[in-house]
Protein backbone atom coordinates (compact mmCIF):
# COMPACT_ATOMS: atom_id res chain seq x y z
CA UNK A 1 0.00 0.00 0.00
CA UNK A 2 1.52 3.19 -0.58
CA UNK A 3 1.18 6.18 1.97
CA UNK A 4 -0.85 9.58 0.72
CA UNK A 5 1.13 11.91 3.55
CA UNK A 6 4.61 11.62 5.18
CA UNK A 7 5.09 10.13 8.43
CA UNK A 8 5.76 11.16 11.88
CA UNK A 9 9.06 12.12 11.43
CA UNK A 10 9.88 14.25 8.17
CA UNK A 11 12.23 16.50 8.02
CA UNK A 12 16.25 15.84 6.93
CA UNK A 13 17.26 18.78 8.60
CA UNK A 14 14.90 21.66 7.26
CA UNK A 15 12.18 22.02 9.27
CA UNK A 16 11.25 23.92 12.26
CA UNK A 17 11.43 23.22 15.77
CA UNK A 18 7.66 23.14 15.61
CA UNK A 19 7.90 20.68 12.44
CA UNK A 20 6.48 23.41 10.17
CA UNK A 21 8.04 22.63 6.33
CA UNK A 22 9.79 24.86 4.56
CA UNK A 23 7.33 27.10 2.10
CA UNK A 24 9.66 26.38 -0.78
CA UNK A 25 9.65 22.52 -0.20
CA UNK A 26 5.63 23.10 -0.10
CA UNK A 27 5.26 24.50 -3.27
CA UNK A 28 7.73 22.67 -4.90
CA UNK A 29 5.74 19.17 -3.39
CA UNK A 30 2.51 20.85 -4.73
CA UNK A 31 4.28 21.44 -8.55
CA UNK A 32 5.22 17.77 -8.66
CA UNK A 33 1.68 16.61 -7.62
CA UNK A 34 0.47 17.99 -10.91
CA UNK A 35 0.23 14.84 -13.41
CA UNK A 36 2.09 16.57 -16.27
CA UNK A 37 2.99 13.27 -17.71
CA UNK A 38 2.91 11.96 -20.98
CA UNK A 39 1.15 10.79 -22.75
CA UNK A 40 -1.86 13.36 -21.42
CA UNK A 41 -0.28 15.74 -19.28
CA UNK A 42 -2.88 17.89 -17.58
CA UNK A 43 -1.17 20.85 -19.00
CA UNK A 44 -3.84 23.25 -17.92
CA UNK A 45 -3.13 22.60 -14.04
CA UNK A 46 0.06 23.69 -14.47
CA UNK A 47 -0.59 26.93 -16.37
CA UNK A 48 -3.19 27.59 -13.26
CA UNK A 49 -0.41 26.92 -11.34
CA UNK A 50 1.51 29.45 -12.71
CA UNK A 51 -0.95 32.07 -12.99
CA UNK A 52 -1.36 31.85 -9.36
CA UNK A 53 2.49 32.01 -8.93
CA UNK A 54 2.87 35.16 -11.47
CA UNK A 55 0.10 37.00 -9.15
CA UNK A 56 1.84 36.31 -6.07
CA UNK A 57 5.09 37.39 -7.38
CA UNK A 58 3.57 40.58 -8.84
CA UNK A 59 4.85 39.72 -12.42
CA UNK A 60 3.10 39.49 -15.35
CA UNK A 61 2.57 36.32 -17.31
CA UNK A 62 2.08 36.24 -21.22
CA UNK A 63 1.02 32.81 -22.97
CA UNK A 64 1.42 32.08 -26.10
CA UNK A 65 -0.08 29.20 -27.95
CA UNK A 66 2.94 27.99 -30.31
CA UNK A 67 0.51 24.83 -31.43
CA UNK A 68 -3.01 23.87 -30.95
CA UNK A 69 -3.30 22.89 -26.83
CA UNK A 70 0.46 23.94 -26.28
CA UNK A 71 1.05 26.71 -24.76
CA UNK A 72 4.50 28.53 -23.34
CA UNK A 73 3.84 30.58 -20.48
CA UNK A 74 6.55 33.68 -20.21
CA UNK A 75 6.59 35.78 -16.40
CA UNK A 76 8.74 38.67 -16.94
CA UNK A 77 10.39 41.23 -14.51
CA UNK A 78 11.41 44.44 -16.89
CA UNK A 79 14.81 45.40 -15.70
CA UNK A 80 16.26 49.14 -15.15
CA UNK A 81 17.54 49.29 -19.06
CA UNK A 82 15.29 46.64 -20.49
CA UNK A 83 17.53 48.02 -23.93
CA UNK A 84 19.81 45.29 -22.80
CA UNK A 85 19.22 42.24 -23.73
CA UNK A 86 17.54 39.68 -21.39
CA UNK A 87 18.23 37.01 -19.01
CA UNK A 88 16.20 34.07 -20.00
CA UNK A 89 15.38 31.19 -17.38
CA UNK A 90 13.84 28.36 -19.06
CA UNK A 91 12.14 25.07 -17.73
CA UNK A 92 9.56 22.40 -19.43
CA UNK A 93 6.64 21.31 -17.50
CA UNK A 94 6.11 18.51 -18.83
CA UNK A 95 7.56 14.47 -17.41
CA UNK A 96 7.92 11.80 -18.83
CA UNK A 97 5.79 8.49 -17.83
CA UNK A 98 6.32 6.04 -14.86
CA UNK A 99 5.73 2.39 -14.04
CA UNK A 100 4.23 2.82 -10.92
CA UNK A 101 4.97 -1.03 -9.99
CA UNK A 102 8.31 -0.14 -9.51
CA UNK A 103 8.61 2.83 -7.57
CA UNK A 104 8.37 2.96 -3.29
CA UNK A 105 5.79 5.83 -3.37
CA UNK A 106 2.97 7.06 -5.54
CA UNK A 107 5.28 8.78 -8.17
CA UNK A 108 3.01 11.74 -7.51
CA UNK A 109 2.64 11.96 -4.63
CA UNK A 110 5.68 13.80 -3.61
CA UNK A 111 6.31 11.74 -0.61
CA UNK A 112 9.06 12.93 1.47
CA UNK A 113 11.06 10.17 3.62
CA UNK A 114 12.56 10.73 7.10
CA UNK A 115 15.84 11.70 5.51
CA UNK A 116 14.08 14.66 3.51
CA UNK A 117 14.50 12.54 0.12
CA UNK A 118 11.31 13.62 -1.81
CA UNK A 119 9.94 11.05 -4.11
CA UNK A 120 8.18 12.33 -7.20
CA UNK A 121 8.64 11.94 -11.24
CA UNK A 122 10.03 15.43 -12.11
CA UNK A 123 11.93 16.07 -9.35
CA UNK A 124 15.12 16.03 -11.10
CA UNK A 125 13.71 16.36 -14.76
CA UNK A 126 12.96 19.28 -14.16
CA UNK A 127 10.08 20.80 -11.60
CA UNK A 128 12.95 21.51 -8.72
CA UNK A 129 14.35 23.80 -11.34
CA UNK A 130 11.32 25.37 -12.06
CA UNK A 131 10.88 26.33 -8.37
CA UNK A 132 14.10 27.46 -7.32
CA UNK A 133 13.58 29.98 -10.29
CA UNK A 134 10.35 30.93 -8.80
CA UNK A 135 11.74 31.21 -5.14
CA UNK A 136 14.78 32.93 -5.81
CA UNK A 137 12.78 35.89 -7.83
CA UNK A 138 10.46 35.53 -4.89
CA UNK A 139 13.07 36.36 -2.64
CA UNK A 140 14.91 39.29 -4.39
CA UNK A 141 11.23 40.75 -5.09
CA UNK A 142 11.09 40.93 -1.85
CA UNK A 143 14.06 42.63 -1.10
CA UNK A 144 13.35 45.12 -3.32
CA UNK A 145 16.27 44.39 -5.64
CA UNK A 146 16.23 45.71 -9.42
CA UNK A 147 18.76 44.93 -11.74
CA UNK A 148 19.38 46.11 -15.30
CA UNK A 149 18.43 43.53 -17.40
CA UNK A 150 14.82 42.09 -17.97
CA UNK A 151 14.24 38.33 -16.28
CA UNK A 152 12.28 35.90 -18.46
CA UNK A 153 10.73 32.89 -16.20
CA UNK A 154 9.83 30.53 -19.51
CA UNK A 155 7.74 27.65 -19.03
CA UNK A 156 7.27 25.02 -22.53
CA UNK A 157 5.64 22.03 -22.66
CA UNK A 158 6.22 19.19 -24.76
CA UNK A 159 10.31 18.82 -24.23
CA UNK A 160 10.15 14.96 -23.61
CA UNK A 161 8.86 14.47 -26.62
CA UNK A 162 11.36 16.13 -28.39
CA UNK A 163 10.02 19.75 -27.84
CA UNK A 164 8.57 20.59 -32.15
CA UNK A 165 5.56 21.41 -30.64
CA UNK A 166 7.48 23.65 -27.41
CA UNK A 167 10.49 25.27 -27.89
CA UNK A 168 11.21 24.14 -31.61
CA UNK A 169 8.20 25.77 -32.79
CA UNK A 170 8.34 28.76 -30.00
CA UNK A 171 12.07 29.79 -31.09
CA UNK A 172 10.67 31.04 -34.72
CA UNK A 173 7.66 32.99 -33.23
CA UNK A 174 7.38 36.61 -32.93
CA UNK A 175 6.94 36.39 -29.36
CA UNK A 176 10.15 34.65 -28.76
CA UNK A 177 12.23 37.17 -31.08
CA UNK A 178 10.58 40.14 -29.01
CA UNK A 179 11.91 39.43 -25.63
CA UNK A 180 15.43 39.96 -27.06
CA UNK A 181 17.81 37.59 -25.63
CA UNK A 182 20.98 37.53 -24.23
CA UNK A 183 21.66 34.73 -22.33
CA UNK A 184 20.05 31.69 -21.26
CA UNK A 185 19.85 28.96 -18.63
CA UNK A 186 18.43 25.28 -18.77
CA UNK A 187 18.12 22.24 -17.21
CA UNK A 188 21.33 19.82 -16.28
CA UNK A 189 21.53 16.93 -14.14
CA UNK A 190 22.77 15.98 -10.86
CA UNK A 191 26.08 14.54 -10.46
CA UNK A 192 26.94 11.73 -7.42
CA UNK A 193 29.89 13.58 -6.78
CA UNK A 194 30.73 17.08 -5.15
CA UNK A 195 31.35 19.14 -8.45
CA UNK A 196 28.28 20.69 -10.08
CA UNK A 197 28.08 19.83 -13.79
CA UNK A 198 27.51 22.28 -16.72
CA UNK A 199 26.81 21.93 -20.24
CA UNK A 200 27.77 24.25 -22.73
CA UNK A 201 26.13 21.78 -25.48
CA UNK A 202 24.57 18.89 -26.60
CA UNK A 203 24.94 15.88 -28.69
CA UNK A 204 22.82 15.71 -31.53
CA UNK A 205 19.81 13.51 -31.68
CA UNK A 206 19.44 11.32 -34.94
CA UNK A 207 16.49 8.48 -34.71
CA UNK A 208 16.34 7.06 -37.78
CA UNK A 209 14.32 3.56 -39.31
CA UNK A 210 15.69 1.52 -41.46
CA UNK A 211 13.55 -0.64 -44.09
CA UNK A 212 14.71 -3.47 -45.34
CA UNK A 213 12.89 -5.28 -48.40
CA UNK A 214 13.00 -8.44 -49.31
CA UNK A 215 11.40 -11.67 -50.97
CA UNK A 216 8.55 -13.19 -49.37
CA UNK A 217 7.31 -17.09 -48.99
CA UNK A 218 6.44 -19.92 -46.91
CA UNK A 219 8.33 -20.11 -43.68
CA UNK A 220 9.46 -23.46 -44.33
CA UNK A 221 11.83 -23.02 -47.33
CA UNK A 222 15.53 -21.59 -47.80
CA UNK A 223 14.08 -18.07 -49.75
CA UNK A 224 17.10 -16.14 -50.91
CA UNK A 225 17.01 -12.30 -50.36
CA UNK A 226 14.88 -12.26 -47.48
CA UNK A 227 14.27 -9.18 -45.16
CA UNK A 228 15.45 -10.57 -42.03
CA UNK A 229 19.05 -11.36 -44.00
CA UNK A 230 19.84 -7.64 -44.99
CA UNK A 231 17.68 -7.00 -41.26
CA UNK A 232 20.35 -8.59 -39.52
CA UNK A 233 23.42 -7.21 -41.36
CA UNK A 234 22.16 -3.36 -40.40
CA UNK A 235 21.53 -4.46 -37.20
CA UNK A 236 25.79 -5.60 -37.05
CA UNK A 237 26.31 -2.30 -38.69
CA UNK A 238 24.85 0.07 -36.20
CA UNK A 239 25.95 -2.62 -33.23
CA UNK A 240 29.45 -2.80 -34.29
CA UNK A 241 29.86 0.51 -34.20
CA UNK A 242 28.09 1.02 -30.60
CA UNK A 243 30.58 -1.30 -29.46
CA UNK A 244 33.28 0.81 -30.92
CA UNK A 245 32.29 3.89 -29.19
CA UNK A 246 31.85 1.70 -26.10
CA UNK A 247 35.42 0.96 -25.64
CA UNK A 248 36.40 4.62 -26.87
CA UNK A 249 34.60 5.72 -23.46
CA UNK A 250 35.82 2.68 -21.23
CA UNK A 251 39.78 3.49 -22.63
CA UNK A 252 39.43 7.07 -22.06
CA UNK A 253 39.99 8.96 -18.74
CA UNK A 254 38.83 11.94 -20.78
CA UNK A 255 35.96 11.33 -22.63
CA UNK A 256 32.35 11.71 -20.44
CA UNK A 257 29.34 10.62 -22.35
CA UNK A 258 28.57 13.67 -24.17
CA UNK A 259 31.92 12.89 -26.23
CA UNK A 260 31.06 9.78 -27.99
CA UNK A 261 28.27 8.78 -30.16
CA UNK A 262 25.82 6.75 -28.32
CA UNK A 263 23.85 3.88 -30.39
CA UNK A 264 20.79 1.96 -29.16
CA UNK A 265 18.34 -0.32 -30.97
CA UNK A 266 15.01 0.58 -30.03
CA UNK A 267 11.98 -1.04 -32.22
CA UNK A 268 11.55 -3.84 -34.43
CA UNK A 269 8.77 -4.41 -36.82
CA UNK A 270 7.65 -6.76 -39.41
CA UNK A 271 5.90 -9.77 -39.97
CA UNK A 272 2.45 -10.92 -40.15
CA UNK A 273 2.13 -14.49 -39.21
CA UNK A 274 5.08 -17.62 -38.14
CA UNK A 275 4.57 -19.25 -41.75
CA UNK A 276 5.34 -16.54 -44.09
CA UNK A 277 8.53 -14.82 -44.36
CA UNK A 278 7.75 -10.99 -44.65
CA UNK A 279 8.12 -8.91 -47.65
CA UNK A 280 9.37 -6.08 -45.61
CA UNK A 281 10.92 -5.70 -41.56
CA UNK A 282 12.68 -1.95 -40.21
CA UNK A 283 14.67 -1.33 -37.25
CA UNK A 284 14.98 2.14 -35.33
CA UNK A 285 18.03 3.25 -33.51
CA UNK A 286 18.57 5.89 -31.36
CA UNK A 287 21.28 7.61 -32.14
CA UNK A 288 23.70 10.85 -30.33
CA UNK A 289 26.16 12.36 -31.72
CA UNK A 290 28.72 15.10 -30.39
CA UNK A 291 29.62 18.34 -31.68
CA UNK A 292 33.13 16.73 -32.71
CA UNK A 293 31.62 14.19 -35.21
CA UNK A 294 30.92 15.75 -38.77
CA UNK A 295 27.38 15.03 -39.26
CA UNK A 296 27.62 14.79 -43.27
CA UNK A 297 30.44 12.07 -42.90
CA UNK A 298 28.19 10.18 -40.38
CA UNK A 299 25.19 9.65 -42.73
CA UNK A 300 27.77 8.92 -45.35
CA UNK A 301 28.71 5.72 -43.20
CA UNK A 302 25.26 5.31 -42.64
CA UNK A 303 24.34 4.98 -46.36
CA UNK A 304 27.16 2.34 -46.85
CA UNK A 305 26.12 0.36 -44.10
CA UNK A 306 22.93 0.30 -46.15
CA UNK A 307 24.66 -0.35 -48.86
CA UNK A 308 26.37 -3.39 -48.10
CA UNK A 309 22.81 -4.80 -46.52
CA UNK A 310 21.80 -5.56 -49.60
CA UNK A 311 19.63 -3.78 -52.20
CA UNK A 312 16.67 -1.93 -51.83
CA UNK A 313 17.25 -0.41 -48.45
CA UNK A 314 16.25 2.64 -47.09
CA UNK A 315 16.14 4.62 -44.32
CA UNK A 316 14.54 7.30 -42.79
CA UNK A 317 14.67 9.96 -39.93
CA UNK A 318 11.85 10.96 -37.36
CA UNK A 319 14.17 13.35 -35.82
CA UNK A 320 17.68 15.02 -37.44
CA UNK A 321 19.41 17.85 -35.61
CA UNK A 322 22.10 19.33 -37.35
CA UNK A 323 23.30 22.23 -35.57
CA UNK A 324 26.31 21.63 -33.63
CA UNK A 325 26.53 25.13 -31.90
CA UNK A 326 28.24 25.27 -28.49
CA UNK A 327 28.55 28.02 -25.79
CA UNK A 328 31.41 29.45 -24.86
CA UNK A 329 33.03 28.89 -21.97
CA UNK A 330 36.22 30.85 -21.90
CA UNK A 331 37.12 33.42 -19.30
CA UNK A 332 37.04 36.12 -22.07
CA UNK A 333 33.09 35.44 -22.71
CA UNK A 334 31.02 37.92 -20.26
CA UNK A 335 28.36 35.58 -19.44
CA UNK A 336 30.58 32.51 -19.14
CA UNK A 337 33.23 34.63 -16.54
CA UNK A 338 30.35 35.66 -14.75
CA UNK A 339 28.39 32.36 -14.28
CA UNK A 340 31.36 30.84 -13.20
CA UNK A 341 33.09 33.03 -11.12
CA UNK A 342 29.89 33.53 -9.08
CA UNK A 343 29.51 29.66 -8.83
CA UNK A 344 33.37 29.96 -7.45
CA UNK A 345 32.52 32.47 -5.34
CA UNK A 346 30.48 29.83 -3.84
CA UNK A 347 32.93 27.60 -3.54
CA UNK A 348 31.07 25.10 -5.99
CA UNK A 349 33.43 23.37 -8.11
CA UNK A 350 32.21 23.25 -11.51
CA UNK A 351 32.60 20.26 -14.04
CA UNK A 352 32.28 21.13 -18.26
CA UNK A 353 30.19 18.81 -20.40
CA UNK A 354 28.88 18.20 -23.39
CA UNK A 355 25.46 17.20 -22.45
CA UNK A 356 24.71 13.37 -23.54
CA UNK A 357 21.11 13.37 -23.97
CA UNK A 358 18.78 16.23 -26.21
CA UNK A 359 16.93 19.47 -23.84
CA UNK A 360 15.40 22.86 -24.99
CA UNK A 361 19.12 24.46 -25.15
CA UNK A 362 19.78 22.98 -28.15
CA UNK A 363 17.21 24.50 -29.93
CA UNK A 364 18.15 28.04 -27.66
CA UNK A 365 21.63 27.80 -28.93
CA UNK A 366 20.71 27.15 -32.97
CA UNK A 367 19.16 30.44 -33.26
CA UNK A 368 22.65 32.08 -32.08
CA UNK A 369 22.37 32.21 -28.03
CA UNK A 370 24.38 31.92 -25.09
CA UNK A 371 22.34 28.89 -23.15
CA UNK A 372 24.10 26.94 -20.68
CA UNK A 373 22.65 23.61 -19.20
CA UNK A 374 22.60 24.00 -15.22
CA UNK A 375 20.55 22.19 -12.59
CA UNK A 376 22.26 22.55 -8.73
CA UNK A 377 21.76 19.19 -7.95
CA UNK A 378 25.30 17.90 -6.18
CA UNK A 379 25.74 14.24 -3.76
CA UNK A 380 22.55 13.37 -5.90
CA UNK A 381 22.59 9.79 -8.10
CA UNK A 382 20.99 10.67 -11.59
CA UNK A 383 17.44 9.72 -11.69
CA UNK A 384 15.70 11.62 -14.53
CA UNK A 385 13.62 9.10 -16.22
CA UNK A 386 13.98 6.28 -13.42
CA UNK A 387 12.46 4.71 -11.04
CA UNK A 388 12.29 6.41 -7.65
CA UNK A 389 13.81 9.83 -9.10
CA UNK A 390 14.06 11.53 -6.00
CA UNK A 391 16.05 14.79 -4.65
CA UNK A 392 16.42 15.90 -0.91
CA UNK A 393 15.46 18.85 0.07
CA UNK A 394 18.43 20.33 1.94
CA UNK A 395 19.85 20.11 -1.85
CA UNK A 396 16.78 21.80 -3.40
CA UNK A 397 16.65 24.57 -0.80
CA UNK A 398 20.67 24.93 -1.53
CA UNK A 399 19.60 25.43 -5.03
CA UNK A 400 17.47 28.38 -4.56
CA UNK A 401 20.29 29.98 -2.50
CA UNK A 402 22.71 29.48 -5.74
CA UNK A 403 20.17 31.01 -8.39
CA UNK A 404 19.82 34.29 -5.63
CA UNK A 405 23.37 34.85 -6.51
CA UNK A 406 23.13 33.60 -10.11
CA UNK A 407 19.89 35.77 -11.18
CA UNK A 408 22.03 38.91 -9.69
CA UNK A 409 24.72 38.99 -11.33
CA UNK A 410 23.72 38.14 -15.09
CA UNK A 411 21.15 40.53 -14.70
CA UNK A 412 23.84 42.64 -13.93
CA UNK A 413 26.49 42.07 -16.67
CA UNK A 414 27.58 45.33 -18.31
CA UNK A 415 26.36 45.38 -21.86
CA UNK A 416 28.59 43.31 -23.88
CA UNK A 417 29.13 43.35 -27.77
CA UNK A 418 26.35 44.81 -29.81
CA UNK A 419 24.25 46.74 -26.94
CA UNK A 420 24.25 50.36 -26.39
Amino acid sequence: MLPDKDGPSMGGGTQGTEGKEDPSVTLFREYLRLRTVHPAPDYDAALRFLDRIANELGVPMKKVEVCPGRVVAIMTWVGTNPALRSILLNSHTDVVPVYQEHWKYDAFGAVKDTEGNIYARGTQDMKSVTIQYIEAIRRLTAEGKRFARTIHMMFVPDEEVGGHKGMETFVKHPEFQQLNIGFALDEGLANPEEAFTVFYGERSPWWITVRCPGSPGHGSRFVENTAAEKLRKIINSFLDFREQEKQRLDISECFTLGDVTTVNMTMVNGGVAYNVIPAEMDVSFDMRIPPTVNLLEFEEKIKKWCQEAGEGITYKFAQKHMDQNTTSTEDSDPWWNTFSSTCKNMNMTLKKEIFPAATDSRFIRAVGLPAIGFSPMNNTPILLHDHNEHLNEKVFLRGIQVYEKLIPALANVPAVAGEA
